[in-house]
């Protein structure tokens, strides 16, 4: 799994110009992804400020506001991939534009099955 994080700060001081690139970039990455046969799935996530956090106390359960971890960077979405090795995961989280900008990276996490065993 491709895991992307981003500062919805500095994304939303972005001009529009910069950000509809970006969504370009990961059109593009999407695409290639899905003619290589390596997709499985993606999703990016509602901006932060939409987030709930659920909490059970006694068997109650409480919804706050989130996001659970108070952070300037926050879980954005993510690209569930199947590639034959560690260095094409590796390979194609480089194409991934959160991989240029500073502060952030993509992080590069093999998923497992539900056995337990690595995918």
């Amino acid at each position: 799994m491709l895991v992307l994080h981003m500062d919805p700060d500095a994304w939303d001081a972005l001009p529009d110009a910069v950000r509809e690139e970006f969504v370009q970039e990961h059109r593009a990455f999407h695409k290639t992804l899905s003619e290589e046969g390596e997709l499985v799935a993606a999703h990016t996530l509602a901006h932060v400020s939409q987030s709930t956090v659920v909490r059970v106390a006694d068997g109650v359960a409480f919804v706050s506001e989130g996001p659970l971890v108070p952070s300037r960077v926050q879980l954005s979405g993510f690209y569930l991939i199947d590639c034959e090795t560690d260095e094409r995961a590796h390979e194609l989280a480089a194409l991934v534009p959160e991989a240029r900008m500073d502060g952030l990276g993509v992080e590069v996490r093999p998923v497992m099955l539900p056995s337990g065993i690595e995918m």
